[in-house]
């Protein structure tokens, strides 16, 4: 906070840090007159309202200040191997419009993307609002994604999809800020900003038709050096040399314990199984073999995380995807607790997914705000109104 721009009195606003005038002036030591003069300019703007008066200490009671999370809206979509959930939302996360459909990623970038834009476009008619409106879009894909250029890089499950611009794609549709990121990154982010604020390490653990991994630290996604951080489902496992990965090699953990591998496997048992979603419903409905599948994949995967829990000691791990609501997590944290060092689990939480399958729009919709309303951000656009 050393230069205390209008971005800046912003954030501190937005992060709750400051209510009042008399909150800014003495957090900054900035003059009255220079807090108002930057207070003006964002109220002008529209990110500011004030909305009534604060609790009085003594004197007249002070005018309270507000994020206005009616300023605009925001874009959101998670695209998952089989199918996509879509969403419009207000600048507090409030959805406005919200869909789910089947919808193959491996159908290619253009059809998918044409769709995705198509799905906006009538989701703001629906609910009244213009493009000019639309702050921010975030898109997560089940594929690692070098996020400062928006592209997806070889990934495994998205034919057609390696280096594609899907920034601008969209943005030949729909005029507005694009952000792209890995699914599992954006549904750690989500789980993180809704029920972990407080953990300064956390780990997901997405297992549906693939398997990937988000990582949290100190409330960021740790995305490595080109966004390919958490990609373990490509991880070699001993003694699975005959399982081939979509990606081309043997032996990956995908190939092992994720749902399409389970599924694929279940049916070479003479239970026809189509998807993992297929998949959890033979284990929902006590099949034997769905069930004894899905525990010993679990315990493959708790190999896996054993290591990751090792290696970056989190606070919590949550399991989310088609089959965290199963004894998958079981299996999980048998090994987990097992393998892994007595010092790196005394304080480790292993859960489930409390957002379910809004995690990842959750996680889009902090991704975009974060980065619109960032102070240096809001002062770009604030100048170029200026001038």
């Amino acid at each position: 906070m050393s230069r205390n721009s209008a971005g800046d009195l912003l954030w501190l606003i937005r992060s709750g840090k400051a209510r009042t005038r008399g909150d800014l002036q003495q957090l900054t030591g900035m003059a009255r007159s220079t807090v108002g003069q930057r207070l003006d300019r964002l109220i002008k703007a529209g990110y500011l309202c004030e909305p009534g008066v604060d609790e009085s200490t003594g004197g007249r009671p002070p005018t309270r200040l507000e994020f206005n999370d009616q300023h605009g809206v925001v874009l959101v979509g998670h695209l998952g191997a089989t199918a996509a959930r879509l969403a419009v939302l207000d600048l507090a996360g409030v959805p406005l419009a919200q869909e789910w459909a089947e919808r193959h990623v491996a159908d290619g970038p253009r059809p998918v993307l044409d769709w995705v834009a198509g799905r906006f476009e009538s989701m703001l008619e629906q609910i009244g609002r213009s493009q000019a409106e639309v702050s921010g879009i975030g898109l997560g894909v089940p594929g690692p994604v070098e996020f400062e250029v928006g592209r997806v890089r070889q990934p495994p499950m998205m034919p057609g999809w390696d280096d594609y611009p899907i920034k601008e794609h969209l943005g030949e549709r729909i005029e507005a800020p694009v952000l792209v990121d890995n699914d599992a990154n954006l549904m750690a982010l989500g789980e993180q900003v809704t029920h972990h604020r407080d953990c300064s390490a956390l780990v997901l653990v997405k297992v549906s038709t693939g398997i990937g991994a988000g990582v949290m630290i100190n409330g960021a996604v740790y995305r490595g050096i080109d966004g390919g951080a958490g990609d373990i489902g490509h991880f070699r496992l001993h003694g699975h040399d005959d399982a081939r990965c979509l990606c081309g090699s043997y032996g990956c953990l995908a190939a092992v314990a994720s749902g399409s591998a389970l599924a694929a496997r279940l049916s070479t048992m003479g239970v026809p199984t189509g998807s993992s979603r297929q998949l959890l419903a033979h284990i929902n409905a006590g099949h034997p073999d769905a069930c004894r599948l899905a525990r010993e994949a679990g315990q493959v995967l708790g190999e896996v995380v054993a290591a990751m829990v090792c290696l970056v000691n989190p606070g919590v791990v949550v399991i989310a995807g088609d089959l965290a609501e199963s004894n998958f997590v079981t299996g999980v944290r048998e090994v987990l607790y097992r393998l892994a060092l007595p010092r790196a689990t005394r304080h480790l939480t292993v859960t489930t997914s409390r957002l379910g399958e809004r995690a990842g729009i959750v996680g889009a919709h902090a991704m975009v705000v974060e980065a619109m309303y960032a102070p240096d951000e809001v002062d770009r656009r604030l100048q170029e109104v200026a001038t």
